[in-house]
């Protein structure tokens, strides 16, 4: 049995989770989220809480019965608290700025790079080279952030790029370290 498929997700007040002709749509302070999730799950929700179960023990099963489950916990999560990324800028001259709701990068390019966020998606932007991913679905804010990073990700001689918060760059030997070794 799926460890994490058969805990069941506890649903907070003020959030309602219900399931329909396999979407299962959760309702809540943060916004409304939907995921369609494979027939053959079955999804209850009773006593406060959601429960995930799967008709049989076959690999496809077991795989998708802790899926199912992350998923809407997940979105559980998200109507209630939120997701957000932090990511962080590095190199002399290099920063973000927010143009109304706009990401506005200057990363080393002639020109701005201008990212306008999806529906759902806020930045923020608490100093130059700070920016904060927000949002209620936990795919969509690590999609963003990965995106924003694809921008100008941390090239491994000096370190400079846009890289998530913590993130560390194993940095190269340049040339001169090569004819020091000889």
């Amino acid at each position: 049995m799926s460890r994490i498929g058969k805990q069941p997700i506890g649903i907070p007040d003020g959030v309602t989770v219900e399931v329909r002709d396999g979407v299962v749509t959760v309702q809540g302070p943060g916004g409304e989220l939907s995921q369609r999730v494979d027939r053959d799950m079955k999804v209850t929700v009773e006593d406060g809480e959601v429960r995930v179960e799967r008709p049989s023990d076959e690999r496809e099963h077991r795989a998708l019965h802790g899926l199912t489950r992350s998923l809407i916990a997940n979105m559980v999560e998200g109507v209630t608290k939120g997701y957000e990324k932090r990511l962080e800028i590095q190199g002399v001259g290099y920063r973000a700025a927010l143009k109304e709701s706009d990401l506005e990068l200057q990363v080393g390019f002639s020109h701005p790079v201008t990212m306008v966020p999806p529906a759902g998606i806020e930045f923020e932007v608490p100093a130059p080279n700070r920016i904060v991913v927000k949002g209620i679905d936990k795919q969509l804010v690590g999609e963003v952030a990965a995106n924003v990073r694809k921008v100008r990700k941390p090239e491994p001689y000096k370190g400079k790029g846009i890289r998530y918060e913590g993130e560390y760059v194993r940095k190269k030997a340049g040339k001169a370290a090569k004819g020091a070794v000889a």
